[in-house]
């Protein structure tokens, strides 16, 4: 999910208000050179004193110089292409009515984000939404195009319910193309569509839930104490709509008016058996303080000196809920947020944190075990190349927090290790986790940045493992590349904003073996709202135990002569049967507990004895 938004500071410009805009050809000052010295000083501001040699920026020369990412040509369908330990396996064009011929920086065609159900992928988008049937992930095909402006498009999925975010106020209650003149009028829709998409070829809007500020992104929420209904959490960042246009929309200040529609999100209850029911039940005060005032988080404005002049935090750009957890991540414009969302109708704010290296808090990602949080900051609204040599590596990047409790604490940052040219839009953008098991793995979009693949299991020092980029748009600066790249079922997809749809195998690497990439496709869900994080639990497999014995082999974990004896001993009892293979695992897994007290990664250990007796426990 993403921001059309533009974010200089606390300015905000809307660039895609005009449906007659063709393309975006932006021109930004230089910034500041990266210095050692200057480095320092916002480490300290930040806290992060320990991990200033490991911001996992433009400046590790020893990573760039021969990178093939540096000297890529340009061109929409020709562009060059550079990749390693990733491999392209497919690429669709956008269909026919989904992009303009003459510019494809048109505002109104452009791709957006991805959301997953069965053999489908649904594409959300500027001009309505795109339903490809991912059966043969190699040769994606489009089932069903459905045109309904209103803005990017943000979806969600679930059984036979698609959800869709629309901001614009060219949005309209029946999806007409030919937007809507009044400045006030009962024809314009801001808010959730929500469609019955049974009939996967001809999906049918069964409600449409207005907002005063529209949705700019969305976040589906399920209870699992409440099978009956689903809860949509709207992220609201465009202006406010006018009272005359939806009652108790209010736009004022909070010492104004303390029913301001600013500072809250809206809460929408969807009764499955009922959708056309679905309504706001709820707008939660989330930024408020603890003397209930209402904007009581980061006011806007500069950290100190030499630091990012950060956006107020009186909006969510983008939340991500984990429910096994009972936990929310907001990324809300000036701060990081953690919610509680047990009651997922009253969701509750329980830890905040704010980063001078921030303009801009976009979106969330928890680590499998929720001890981790990666939060991204699309630091020139995603338009501005912010991926420049001359750039801070600690801007416009990830920042890694630790979570314990209520308290999150920061750790690390990880930025593309390459730059990119002044003609290509690049910034942090969306991803997902890659489910290796033991190890924290995510392929994250950032825009012509391209698509990187990095572990950040060791929160201080993420390291990029695979990646795919192509050369920019033109020859001077148009808006394209990853919207979003997520793992679904064994395989990366990206929305790419003007080219279409690309579809990536992961390759082992001395980063990554076969069987860690195996045991990740072990994972197979019939439903991905990526916003909507589930629990990754590996079934028994050999392939799993043989994932961690890789891991520790790769990073000494164990000593060297004792790894190849486990590999041995778990050959051997593969190929037994019955009692004996379960005896001999029981062994092995008895005898890697020992191993734990003294190896040097004895977390890993642990983790490979439980998968072992796991496999001890099957029946297979």
């Amino acid at each position: 999910m993403s921001t059309s938004w533009l974010h200089f500071g606390s300015t905000h410009m809307s660039l895609h208000r005009d449906p007659k805009m063709k393309s975006a050809r932006l021109t930004q000052p230089a910034q500041v050179r990266w210095t050692s010295a200057l480095a320092l000083h916002l480490f300290l501001l930040a806290g992060m004193l320990s991990v200033a040699a490991t911001a996992g920026g433009q400046a590790d020369s020893a990573v760039t110089n021969h990178d093939p990412r540096l000297t890529l040509r340009p061109g929409w369908y020709d562009a060059g292409e550079a990749a390693s330990n990733l491999e392209l396996i497919a690429h669709r064009p956008r269909p026919t009515g989904f992009f303009d011929p003459t510019s494809p920086g048109n505002f109104g065609f452009l791709d957006a984000d991805l959301a997953f159900k069965d053999n489908y992928l649904f594409q959300g988008g500027f001009n309505g939404f795109q339903i490809w049937d991912i059966s043969n992930p190699s040769a994606p095909a489009i089932r069903t195009t459905f045109v309904c402006p209103g803005g990017q498009g943000d979806l969600s999925v679930y059984r036979n319910l698609l959800f869709m975010s629309v901001e614009e106020t060219r949005g309209r209650i029946d999806c007409g193309t030919q937007g809507v003149a009044d400045s006030v009028s009962a024809e314009r829709f801001r808010g959730v569509r929500i469609f019955d998409i049974t009939d996967i070829d001809h999906p049918k809007q069964v409600a449409a839930v207005q907002t005063c500020r529209g949705s700019h992104t969305h976040t589906l929420v399920t209870d699992p104490k409440d099978p009956a209904n689903v809860y949509i959490y709207v992220s609201g960042t465009s202006s406010v709509r006018s009272n005359s246009e939806l009652a108790g929309c209010s736009r004022a200040a909070p010492d104004q008016d303390p029913n301001t529609s600013l500072f809250r999100i809206e809460v929408i209850k969807v009764p499955l058996a009922a959708p056309q029911d679905a309504k706001v039940i709820s707008t939660p005060r989330i930024f408020a303080d603890s003397a209930g005032n209402i904007a009581g988080l980061w006011k806007g404005g500069a950290h100190g000196e030499g630091t990012q002049t950060t956006s107020q935090t009186n909006q969510c750009h983008d939340i991500t809920v984990y429910s096994a957890m009972g936990l929310a991540a907001g990324a809300c414009s000036g701060n990081g947020i953690i919610l509680d969302i047990r009651d997922p109708a009253n969701p509750k704010r329980i830890a905040e944190v704010t980063d001078p290296n921030f303009a801009y808090w976009h979106s969330a990602t928890f680590s499998n075990d929720a001890k981790k949080v990666l939060f991204s900051d699309e630091w020139g609204g995603g338009m501005a190349p912010r991926c420049r040599a001359s750039d801070r590596p600690t801007w416009g990047a990830d920042a890694i927090f630790t979570l314990a409790g209520n308290k999150l604490t920061p750790a690390g940052y990880y930025k593309l290790p390459v730059p990119q040219t002044d003609k290509e839009n690049c910034v942090a953008h969306n991803g997902s986790l890659i489910p290796v098991p033991g190890r924290d793995i995510m392929a994250q979009a950032w825009y012509q940045g391209g698509v990187s693949v990095f572990d950040f299991t060791d929160p201080m020092h993420p390291k990029e493992i695979a990646f795919f980029d192509r050369g920019p748009m033109d020859t001077t600066l148009v808006l394209g590349g990853y919207w979003s790249t997520y793992w679904y079922n064994g395989k990366i997809y990206g929305s790419e904003i003007d080219r279409g749809l690309d579809v990536f195998e992961l390759k082992p690497s001395q980063y990554l073996s076969q069987n860690e990439i195996d045991a990740a496709k072990l994972i197979h869900v019939d439903l991905l709202n990526v916003q909507n994080q589930q629990p990754l639990v590996w079934p028994a497999s050999f392939v799993v135990a043989r994932a961690y014995l890789d891991q520790l082999v790769r990073d000494n974990g164990l000593p060297r002569a004792r790894s190849s004896s486990v590999g041995r001993d778990l050959d051997r009892a593969e190929k037994l049967t019955g009692a004996r293979r379960r005896t001999a695992l029981t062994q092995l897994a008895t005898q890697l507990d020992r191993d734990a007290r003294t190896a040097a990664d004895s977390a890993r250990v642990r983790a490979m004895a439980a998968a072992v007796r796991d496999l001890g426990s099957a029946r297979f």
